[in-house]
């Protein structure tokens, strides 16, 4: 199934090249799309078309009020990521996020701190929490990647990972970094490998340039992966897929 994104950077929505983003070498940054018009219209849009589950990622600062006004669009619509910590995930929560999507403050010096995973599930209750697990191959293997995926961390995406942290969070948001806003096709290889050993949703995002990559991803995914569309999406500049589409896959297949 499709889901949707709302992507803020300076309090605008954009599509940027996942891999570009590095504070410490700006010129280095790519973006595919600057929209002239204000999160709240796309939340007002999802909403119109009861799109649950897509994510407000705040890409660096700058971005609160941006977000506040996506989710005050459609409370409990929304999911919300991007510096959520243990202090301040009910807070996000109150302000109008259905879940809070937590990654790089799960980390310290590259491995997954339990003390603080913990305190996050004592924060906010499970059913109201995403782990992103968004990754960057290195040899054979997806390692995730944090503090806007230029950090490589010593935790596998792979069954064990994936079996464990489920017990934590309701869903995982799963970015294919490598590929992430590239629109050249998903990574099929970790779309196969969250399908097989995942025992909860997921939503995996990075490449989709098209309908077939949508139908692609809920065959591989059995209906419990789904999948975020970003650059190829025709409302945030793209012209591989119209969002018109993704809406009449998205009715067909809840229908059947």
């Amino acid at each position: 199934m499709f889901r949707p994104c709302i992507d803020l950077h300076d309090g605008r929505v954009k599509q940027i090249v996942g891999g570009s983003i590095d504070d410490s070498q700006p010129d280095s940054l790519q973006t595919n799309f600057v929209s002239d018009k204000p999160p709240a219209w796309f939340a007002q849009l999802y909403r119109r078309d009861d799109l649950r589950g897509g994510h407000v990622i705040k890409l660096g600062q700058g971005n609160d009020d941006a977000a506040r006004e996506a989710l005050a669009a459609w409370p409990d619509g929304l999911q919300i990521g991007g510096g959520v910590t243990a202090d301040n995930a009910a807070e996000w929560i109150d302000a109008g996020a259905s879940h809070v999507i937590v990654t790089s403050w799960l980390f310290q010096g590259g491995q997954l701190d339990e003390d603080r995973l913990k305190r996050l599930g004592q924060a906010v209750d499970p059913s109201r929490l995403v782990l992103d697990l968004s990754c960057r191959r290195r040899g054979d293997n997806y390692f995730v990647v944090t503090d806007r995926w230029q950090a490589f961390t010593q935790l596998r995406v792979d069954a064990d990972t994936l079996g464990q942290l489920a017990e934590h969070c309701d869903e995982f948001l799963i970015h294919g970094v490598d590929v992430e806003g590239l629109s050249q096709g998903i990574d099929e290889t970790l779309v196969r490998l969250i399908a097989k050993h995942s025992p909860i949703a997921a939503t995996y995002a990075g490449g989709a340039r098209s309908m077939n990559d949508l139908q692609l991803v809920t065959d591989l995914g059995e209906g419990r992966v789904h999948l975020t569309i970003g650059s190829a999406l025709d409302i945030l500049g793209g012209d591989g897929l119209r969002y018109e589409d993704a809406i009449a896959f998205n009715r067909e297949h809840t229908a059947s």
